[in-house]
């Protein structure tokens, strides 16, 4: 049965772009790292075209790895710490939302609850707090720390810290400011809450001082395909952005995440599930081929195999890069997609060059991608929506703003034109644009 509702979209931003090459790019702002008006023009794309928000990964920490290839890669090396940019763009746009990635490991919850609502204030209720338990070594070594603690650990502190953010921004019920000049009285006392949290990694009285934002709280983005992070997201998210590599592993997700929620009382439209998709569109395929093959043909050869090494989590160093691939160097498996992972050794199976699989690599390397034209990206993302692999996508543009420019004009008009996507927003809201429903104040709901 087709569905009824339509495509949600967002911009993915790294400055330049996804692809590591993206700086060296013509169509990019090469000082765009530490220049608002950058951002201000891909916002500006994206809410011409009706998208639903612009999405800012982050990392608290510089890259490590070899110098030679950081050099050459400044996407984790020179970038704005993101609460502080989407509430200036907020400044610029009127309807389009914002979504910044903050750590349950490095933050403490009021610092969040306060951020975050202040953001959503500013901005009209236009907010997404994208919450992450970190995944680097290199960020703890930022926070007085020596390195991650484990997985379940974090974890752990994460699904408290996330029950003290509600909490906090639950203090001031909806009608609780009464701004009654002639009595006197700014907040009615009975509808400001103490929280009074007491728990194994936090300790907060609360309450926020900051009244109930416009769209009730900010709306909860989170990532993680493991099991805490699927149970995290039915119980807490809004938003899940996913990086699966096939239409049949993304309905499973799907379903699996969705089919949670019923626990928790929640419905399943108040989640959208959005992979992450890497997008190379031209007039004809022969046009956007030549757009994915110059990003590879920008790439300096050290940055690849930095990224080989990483996904690989092997030692590359000192192999010839015009020689077939050190087999002996081929793990079991990888950290990142397992169908990438088996593409890549049947590649080097072949006989194929280090430089050879470097380049693959470079083409490949979310295992979620389409190059192709108008036509096809639209089939392409008609079919994951319909069959319900995804509710929406996060476009990962190899290059901003240009590569965002051929989405909104060549993309956008062929999915409007099937009643996918809106030709005009719905609402002032980032809830309201998503379609997702405003949760309850806990103390109002308590009165009945």
């Amino acid at each position: 049965m087709a569905r009824s509702d339509k495509l949600k979209l967002g911009t993915f931003v790294y400055t330049f772009g996804f692809h590591p090459a993206a700086w060296r790019h013509p169509g990019s702002d090469v000082r765009g790292a530490n220049d608002l008006s950058h951002l201000i023009k891909v916002a500006k794309l994206s809410e011409a075209a009706k998208l639903d928000f612009m999405f800012f990964a982050d990392s608290p920490a510089a890259s490590v790895g070899a110098p030679e290839a950081l050099a050459r890669q400044p996407t984790k090396m020179n970038r704005f710490e993101p609460i502080t940019a989407i509430t200036a763009l907020s400044q610029h746009t009127d309807r389009l939302g914002f979504v910044a990635t903050a750590s349950t490991s490095y933050y403490e919850p009021y610092n969040i609850a306060r951020l975050f609502g202040s953001a959503d204030h500013i901005s009209g209720g236009r907010m997404c707090w994208n919450v992450v338990t970190s995944d680097h070594d290199e960020t703890g070594y930022n926070y007085n720390r020596d390195g991650l603690p484990p997985h379940s650990e974090r974890y752990e502190r994460c699904e408290e810290f996330v029950d003290v953010v509600f909490g906090l921004w639950d203090s001031f019920e909806p009608d609780a400011l009464l701004l009654d000049r002639e009595s006197g009285l700014y907040h009615d006392k009975d509808k400001l809450h103490l929280l009074n949290h007491v728990g194994k990694h936090f300790q907060v009285r609360g309450p926020l001082n900051m009244a109930r934002s416009p769209q009730g709280r900010p709306v909860i983005a989170q990532a993680g395909g493991s099991e805490p992070g699927m149970e995290l997201a039915a119980r807490t998210a809004e938003m899940v952005f996913s990086l699966a590599s096939n239409i049949d592993r993304s309905r499973a997700f799907y379903a699996n995440v969705k089919a949670r929620m019923a626990r928790y009382g929640r419905a399943e439209e108040d989640l959208k599930i959005m992979p992450g998709i890497v997008l190379n569109v031209g007039a004809t395929e022969a046009e956007a081929e030549a757009r994915a093959q110059q990003l590879v043909d920008l790439m300096h050869p050290d940055v690849g195999l930095l990224m080989l090494q990483e996904f690989l989590e092997t030692d590359l160093h000192g192999a010839d890069l015009d020689r077939p691939f050190p087999i002996d160097r081929m793990p079991e498996r990888a950290k990142g997609s397992q169908a990438l992972f088996e593409e890549l050794k049947e590649f080097v199976t072949k006989g194929h060059t280090l430089r050879e699989l470097i380049t693959h690599y470079a083409r490949r390397h979310t295992g979620n991608g389409i190059t192709g034209t108008p036509a096809q990206i639209a089939d392409f993302m008609e079919e994951w929506f319909e069959t319900r692999a995804a509710d929406g996508f996060i476009l990962m543009c190899p290059t901003l703003p240009a590569a965002l420019e051929d989405f909104t004009t060549l993309v956008v008009p062929e999915l409007q034109r099937r009643g996918l996507f809106r030709t005009e927003y719905e609402a002032r809201t980032l809830r309201g644009n998503l379609g997702i429903s405003e949760p309850a104040n806990r103390y109002t709901a308590a009165r009945g």
